[in-house]
């Protein structure tokens, strides 16, 4: 019986059904992973920014640590990206890295300076919606009216989640749009990536995008007297690590995550991750006190609503 029982477990370990159930338990940790790691982005942008002590980095500079680290990170793929990514393809490849990632980490950064990482985390749950915004406008998709209706819901949850609260600010409202403006450079850098680039891997894509956009970074940082100050401020290292977290972790090792998992599960399962970290950017943002208004929450309902309504398929 003991014999028969290891077996039975030792066939168990190598069985299809065993390895259809491992497959799955993997990609939900990739997705939950980065869940967490994306839906963290807006509150370290806040702990560079204002949260980190008494040595608050300006948006520019957390911006700019943002994509050098995210560069450094990529830096030793970039010469054999070079080499496989086609020579009428680097113009393009470049672009992508300037209005996909350079443009929207100061845009965020910007954004933040006025309005809580709770209220960017539901706001970036807009870039579904301007994905199908701009490949209507620009290349060529097909409208419909489930479409339509998408979008409008998408819309209306993002106005109830920007005028949430007892009084409306001129300044909540308006850096919001900061964040706005960067799900509509996410929504063109995916049509472009789509249209443009389907035969080159996203790790040549990112490679080469982000040790570009290293160049004006660094230029940006070295502007703003940043090496200037006194780097035995704890404070100031505080604040620079979360900056370097963000270009690391958040930007370069979770854009090569998202890729194993489109390469795993696809791209429907993958894009799912957009529902998940409004949720996360929440908790974490309910962890640090920030006030979170229930009509934002009614908005990121609607919000995310929209986006199902967009992506679903027709049977």
């Amino acid at each position: 019986m003991l014999e028969n029982g290891l077996l039975l477990g030792s066939n168990w370990g190598t069985s299809p059904k065993f390895n259809a159930v491992r497959e799955k338990l993997i990609n939900w940790v990739l997705f939950i992973v980065l869940s967490i790691i994306w839906g963290s982005s807006f509150m370290l942008m806040k702990v560079g920014m204002k949260e980190g002590g008494s040595f608050p980095l300006s948006p520019y500079q957390v911006a700019s640590l943002r994509m050098i680290f995210s560069g450094l990170a990529l830096l030793p793929f970039c010469y054999s990206a070079l080499k496989q990514i086609p020579k009428n393809k680097l113009f393009v490849v470049v672009l992508s890295g300037v209005m996909g990632s350079f443009i929207p980490a100061y845009l965020f950064c910007i954004a933040e300076t006025k309005i809580d990482s709770a209220l960017a985390g539901i706001l970036n749950a807009l870039t579904p919606l301007f994905t199908i915004i701009a490949g209507i406008a620009f290349f060529n998709l097909k409208s419909s009216k489930q479409k339509i209706i998408g979008i409008l819901l998408g819309f209306a949850g993002l106005l109830l989640s920007v005028t949430a609260g007892k009084t409306l600010q001129f300044d909540n409202f308006s850096y919001s749009f900061f964040v706005v403006l960067a799900t509509i450079f996410y929504g063109l850098n995916v049509n472009m990536v789509g249209s443009q680039m389907q035969k080159v891997s996203a790790i040549n894509i990112a490679s080469v995008a982000f040790c570009f956009t290293m160049i004006p970074a660094g230029i940006i940082l070295f502007s703003t007297g940043y090496f200037d100050y006194d780097f035995s401020n704890p404070s100031l290292i505080e604040a620079s690590i979360a900056g370097g977290t963000l270009g690391v972790i958040n930007t370069s090792i979770a854009s090569i995550l998202f890729y194993v998992l489109v390469k795993r599960a696809g791209i429907i399962f993958a894009s799912t991750v957009t529902y998940a970290i409004p949720f996360v950017s929440l908790a974490i943002g309910l962890y640090y006190n920030e006030p979170i208004h229930p009509l934002r929450l009614v908005g990121l309902g609607i919000i995310l609503c929209g986006v199902y309504i967009v992506n679903k398929q027709k049977k």
